[in-house]
């Protein structure tokens, strides 16, 4: 569903820099927002988990039911916002997740009890599934196809800057006034500010234009086009996105009845292993619970809160680093090394756990450790992932496929988030990390037998391929 040049396509003009490269760049900033508050959202939990514990007595299950809430309400979010963002409009579904973001953000903010803040948890969850789906398909169908990548890619960075963000208020806020129970009411509310200037910024933002052409509204989309691309682009590009639109209802045959195909059962289950043993390499663990884990390694709660955001650099600094080199290394082998180092680092975090003494030193080789993790999965598997789900469906099954395997992927975040306190309260960190250990073992032999090749590839190529070998 994106504007690009593909096989059978007129050449187009280059995308030439003028002022519609500077209304392209205003666009991509706004829009991105949403992926901003996707990782706030998440991240929040992080350094208001342990006030908020205080404040409304939570127990360790409810702690993790808290949590994981938001990432339930963020799966059926996807979904939902999917299905809307076809029937309305792309711009149309980021505004309506801008209110329910402010919402939910609110909503939490005055929840009296863990009941309430649960309710509105799951209400931000949705907006955070919707702005997953929604976001970077509005970046790929605006953007022109030379900087496509580079413009979508920056929306996951906004996701990580939000969680960093996150991390850093949180410490900021505790260390002034971490003793005043309510205070984890402030750091939710924060959220608020960037939900409004969503909002207001997408005002003034236009439609897709691809989304335009499918309802018929050609010449809208050709205004749209003439915001952001030269004229003499702008017409050619519409002559490519009308072709491919053509082609696309062609070829839009996908649903259920193709699950009785063998190879491409095969494709989806490949897929949605993938989505769950990203998640359980155990990433979101760490970027939610990750305050409460270094306090369980035995630093102070001040000391916790202001370490944890060496979680959030790490992770901005390994998805830069991830995407410098993803496309100089062959999925497999970065997938294989990523799961490799990940399940080193798990390792060690264990072993530091078991073998050393309470005390600083063992708080801070735990600390090295999972500041290495993040840094290793967040360059590697993080990006990755999403990469090779985009890849490896044929175009008639894709939206049917990836949605099956982001939902995977969803549900066992949400495994993760509602289980890992109390796995961590009753078998200590070095027994829940040697499980991840376990979980890292088993994700290398799925890749290396099962996860096919993708780069460099044609998508007609791998179609053929996977007909081939899973038939």
């Amino acid at each position: 569903m994106s504007l690009h040049a593909g096989a059978g396509a007129t050449e187009l003009p280059p995308d030439t820099r003028g002022p519609h490269s500077r209304r392209l760049g205003l666009i991509t900033v706004i829009a991105t927002f949403g992926g901003l508050l996707f990782g706030y959202d998440t991240g929040v939990i992080n350094g208001a988990l342990e006030p908020l514990t205080r404040d409304l007595s939570l127990t360790s299950f409810t702690e993790g039911f808290v949590v994981s809430i938001l990432i339930f309400g963020a799966a059926a979010g996807a979904f939902i916002g999917g299905a809307l963002s076809d029937r309305y409009g792309r711009r149309h579904n980021i505004l309506l997740l801008a209110i329910v973001f402010m919402i939910g953000t609110i909503g939490c903010v005055l929840a009296p009890n863990w009941e309430i803040l649960s309710v509105f948890r799951f209400v931000l969850g949705l907006a955070v599934g919707g702005a997953s789906a929604t976001v970077p398909v509005y970046l790929a169908e605006i953007s022109p196809a030379e900087r496509r990548g580079a413009l979508v890619t920056r929306n996951e960075v906004m996701i990580i800057s939000g969680q960093f963000a996150a991390f850093v208020v949180n410490a900021i806020i505790y260390n002034l006034w971490g003793h005043v129970d309510a205070i984890w009411r402030v750091m939710l509310l924060i959220a608020v500010l960037p939900a409004i200037a969503l909002f207001i910024g997408m005002l003034r933002m236009p439609e897709s234009p691809r989304w335009l052409v499918a309802q018929g509204r050609t010449d809208d989309a050709l205004a749209v086009l003439g915001q952001v691309r030269s004229p003499e682009r702008a017409e050619a590009e519409m002559a490519d996105v009308h072709r491919l639109a053509a082609e696309e209802q062609k070829s839009r045959t996908g649903g259920a009845t193709d699950l009785s195909v063998r190879w491409i059962r095969k494709l989806i289950l490949i897929g949605a292993l993938l989505g769950i043993f990203q998640q359980f390499s155990g990433i979101n663990s760490v970027m939610y619970y990750g305050t409460q884990l270094l306090g369980q390694a035995g630093f102070s709660a001040d000391s916790a809160i202001i370490a944890n955001t060496l979680n959030g650099l790490f992770s901005l600094l390994g998805i830069t680093v991830g995407i410098l080199i993803i496309n100089r290394i062959n999925r497999r082998t970065m997938l294989l090394a990523g799961f490799a180092l990940t399940t080193t680092m798990h390792l060690l975090v264990g072993l530091s756990a078991y073998l050393l003494p309470d005390g600083q030193m063992k708080a801070y080789f735990i600390l090295v450790f999972v500041v290495l993790f993040v840094f290793c999965m967040q360059g590697t598997l993080g990006p990755l992932t999403w990469l090779i789900l985009s890849e490896i469906f044929p175009l008639k099954i894709r939206s049917m496929a990836i949605g099956i395997s982001v939902l995977a992927l969803w549900l066992a975040n949400a495994l993760v988030a509602l289980a890992f306190p109390p796995v961590v309260e009753s078998m200590g960190i070095a027994s829940t990390f040697f499980i991840f250990v376990v979980l890292g073992l088993a994700a290398l032999v799925f890749v290396y037998t099962m996860v096919p090749e993708t780069r460099g590839r044609s998508l007609e190529e791998l179609e053929g391929d996977f007909r081939q070998r899973y038939s």
